[in-house]
């Protein structure tokens, strides 16, 4: 097969299995590798899931890990930088150089990234929202907005656009 590097989005311990099928959606789009490290909060084969994925889940290119230490074992066998996504973090995505090597990593819906994985990112950043009110974007968008960055710097064609 043909390997283009490009970045991969992966997902820690995922809890809400909409936004799961929404960020697989979008992985299916723009043919990226979608990362789920386990356990997840959800069945894969999850009714909502696929419905929220609709029929594009034959189309994502879906790896499991069924922990972090199996995750991250492989991560450092393939290399490229790990890149997470936090509310702590003090860096913008917007400000931040992404290369095709990046791996995109963004945490639980209710608990975000913890300590572990966090220490193990060699770069943090965050999706500055305006409203302080609002801690977080819904994971599936702060997954598409930073994925959508990532490829425009990058300049990843995206072939098929409608008119």
């Amino acid at each position: 097969g043909n390997f283009i590097v490009m970045p991969r989005v992966v997902l820690f311990e995922p809890e809400i299995p909409p936004n799961t099928g929404n960020v697989a959606r979008t992985c299916a789009a723009t043919e990226t590798e979608l990362h789920l490290v386990e356990p997840l909060g959800f069945e894969i084969s999850d009714r909502t899931l696929k419905r929220a994925g609709l029929d594009y889940w034959p189309f994502v290119q879906l790896r499991r890990h069924s922990n972090w230490a199996q995750f991250y074992e492989q991560q450092q066998l393939q290399g490229g930088r790990l890149i997470g996504l936090s509310r702590h973090a003090s860096d913008s995505y917007l400000d931040f150089p992404f290369l095709d090597s990046d791996w995109l990593l963004f945490g639980r819906e209710t608990s975000g990234l913890p300590p572990l994985p966090r220490s193990a990112c060699d770069h943090l950043l965050r999706v500055p929202l305006a409203c302080k009110n609002v801690r977080s974007l819904n994971l599936s968008v702060a997954v598409a907005v930073v994925l959508f960055e990532a490829l425009r710097q990058i300049k990843k064609p995206l072939q098929h656009s409608d008119p």
